[in-house]
């Protein structure tokens, strides 16, 4: 069981500057966050005597299932599933009917998907889920596989969108897909606003965590 386990950890993107130096990955940034949500979900499983860390992780595999399959749809490349359940996969899939039901009345034409970048300017990277034309508009495409849109995720794709804007990407609108992994999560297509404030969020977030490095000698 602890080898599966260890199999299904995905190694973390290096990003490497011009310069040859590993740079922070935006969600490694965002890591400082204090994240009162979790907690807060933690502490009402467990008083329906739910093990959290047992529910998470299985939670977690159908959430990155699903995010792997619309992936590989949009990207035509295939994905490695190999080390999931065939139930897992199975439950994926029923929770992916609302994601193709919105592509049905949506134009998407990928530009890029799963596109590591990086910005030499602020020094940091990250990859991008799916830059395409939505309806004929250019558009940063994340998607989530949670049961709410939280800060932190706009957070995230403020960075991102600096990251397109900083390598020649012209981004117009920004928008979160949260695809349910199952039927009481739901689906929702976000539309992300005042962009510019969670970046300065997010900058801040880089600030702090070099600091924090430079306390720890690194």
């Amino acid at each position: 069981m602890a080898n599966k386990t260890m199999k299904k950890v995905k190694a973390h993107t290096r990003y490497i500057n011009e310069e040859g130096i590993q740079v922070p990955g935006v969600t490694t940034v965002l890591h400082i966050l204090n994240k009162p949500a979790l907690v807060r979900w933690a502490n009402n499983l467990g008083l329906k005597g739910i093990d959290c860390t047992k529910y998470r992780d299985n939670m977690a595999d159908i959430g990155t299932i699903a995010h792997l399959m619309i992936l590989e749809h949009l990207s035509k490349r295939k994905q490695d599933l190999s080390e999931y359940s065939t139930s897992d996969i199975d439950l994926a899939e029923n929770c992916l009917i609302s994601f193709f039901e919105w592509e049905k009345s949506n134009r998407v034409e990928p530009i890029l998907v799963e596109e590591p970048l990086i910005s030499e300017k602020y020094q940091f990277g990250g990859t991008i889920d799916c830059y395409c034309r939505l309806n004929g508009v250019l558009t940063l495409l994340d998607f989530k596989t949670s049961k709410a849109v939280y800060d932190e995720m706009i957070h995230q794709v403020a960075a991102y969108t600096t990251l397109l804007e900083e390598n020649g990407y012209q981004v117009k609108n920004v928008r979160i897909l949260r695809v349910g992994r199952s039927e009481d999560e739901g689906f929702e297509d976000r539309l992300c606003s005042r962009i510019e404030t969670h970046w300065e969020i997010f900058s801040r977030c880089l600030d702090i965590y070099r600091l924090q490095k430079k306390l720890r000698g690194k």
